[in-house]
């Protein structure tokens, strides 16, 4: 995969600017490649593409879970016997697609036991079905930056997901926690990115009025 670091590289040549130009920063940069990365996301999630690509995602193996009270939950319309759980910490950002974020599974921590994703509106109207007591099968949402899991009992879960940045921290990955930026990951489909480029070369070229063919390629446009 391409390294934040790499294509903004790509980027800059493409322009033929020079890394010191005060006007073209690696941050302006990186901001508008994932702009366009997000936005093409999403139209390959309506494609339902992404589930396939496993190198996308990543894991966290181990996410400590916590007792909450149903209104913390946003559940309050549930009036049976139902407790929740939700992720100690919150998650890395997470990408979104057309469905919302991009998780592609949360289970238990032994892989055993799938999650399926809901909203808290719908896991209410499912409680109060005649039945709902027959159903086994175990529940998430995620608000504001947690996951929330009702009638679970396990201390952790596991989570694949289109993370955005560094997951380091979460992965008890002690080589990348300190991993530079730009050595960092950039978590789109290889075969976006020349889409992605084209998009952000575009708006550069537009916003700084850089002319697509100068007199002489050897002179700074930027300047």
């Amino acid at each position: 995969m391409t390294t934040i670091g790499e294509a903004v590289s790509r980027v800059r040549n493409t322009l033929k600017a020079v890394k010191e130009d005060p006007f073209l920063t690696d941050r302006s940069i990186y901001y508008l490649i994932i702009k366009y990365g997000k936005t093409l996301l999403k139209r390959e999630d309506n494609m339902n593409k992404l589930m396939k690509m496993s190198s996308l995602f990543t894991y966290l193996p181990y996410m400590e879970l916590i007792d909450v009270d149903r209104v913390e939950a946003d559940c309050t319309g549930v009036y049976s016997e139902c407790y929740f759980k939700r992720t100690k910490d919150k998650l890395p950002n997470v990408f979104t697609g057309s469905f919302g974020p991009i998780f592609r599974t949360v289970s238990s921590i032994d892989s055993s036991i799938k999650v399926f994703r809901t909203e808290p509106g719908t896991f209410v109207s499912m409680t109060k079905t005649s039945t709902y007591k027959y159903n086994k099968q175990k529940y998430f949402w995620f608000h504001n930056g947690y996951l929330y899991l009702p009638n679970v009992e396990w201390d952790a879960i596991k989570i694949e997901a289109m993370f955005e940045g560094d997951t380091g921290d979460f992965q008890c990955d002690i080589e990348n926690q300190c991993l530079p930026k730009q050595e960092q990951q950039l978590v789109f489909p290889e075969y976006l990115f020349s889409e992605i480029e084209q998009y952000v070369i575009k708006e550069l070229t537009t916003t700084m009025q850089i002319p697509t063919d100068g007199p002489d390629d050897s002179q700074n446009v930027l300047r």
